[in-house]
């Protein structure tokens, strides 16, 4: 059989780290999501923000850790690997923030190709900001069409998870891997 590695990915606050929460729970192999223990780092150094004070060493920061994921993925025994958001996510990111980027970004979405992509939308009941989270829930709104729209650059054809419960959403994502 061959590997795949599934993204998961959404705007903040859509419930990306729960499901991959529950997809651990029942066994699955997953990677969690980076930027939350970039962002906690460059706290405890007194940076509040380091993506809105140096976006770009963040995003380069961010890029590293998740090719580091994805060529773990690839040697990894199991056959399918979940990821908490993906390479093309960085520069949707950047696109959100309108800020430019070096080229090797873009080479390293055409080197990182995933089996899958599932989006998380926007969900307002579940939306909590936090330290590590700045975004406001409209800014949340954007990030997704940018998602959206970097992911599709790439080829991918995004699959959206409807909202509803863990299980629910798990479930739906089995589906459309048969």
């Amino acid at each position: 059989m061959e590997k795949e590695i599934i993204v998961i990915t959404g705007g903040p606050g859509t419930g990306k780290t729960t499901i991959i929460e529950g997809l651990i729970e029942k066994g699955f192999t997953c990677y969690p999501e980076i930027s939350r223990e970039v962002t906690l780092e460059a706290q405890r150094q007194g940076i509040d923000q380091l993506f809105l004070t140096e976006p770009l060493l963040f995003s380069q920061m961010l890029l590293e850790g998740r090719i580091k994921q994805y060529q773990s993925a690839i040697k990894e025994e199991s056959t399918q690997v979940f990821i908490d958001r993906g390479v093309p996510d960085v520069l949707a990111y950047m696109h959100f923030i309108g800020d430019t980027y070096p080229q090797h970004f873009d080479e390293s979405c055409h080197d990182s190709k995933y089996s899958k992509v599932f989006v998380l939308p926007p969900w307002e009941d579940i939306y909590v900001s936090d330290q590590a989270r700045y975004e406001n829930f409209e800014q949340a709104k954007i990030i997704y069409d940018h998602l959206k729209e970097t992911y599709a650059k790439y080829g991918y054809k995004l699959i959206e998870v409807p909202i509803g419960t863990v299980n629910e959403r798990i479930d739906f994502i089995f589906t459309h891997l048969k």
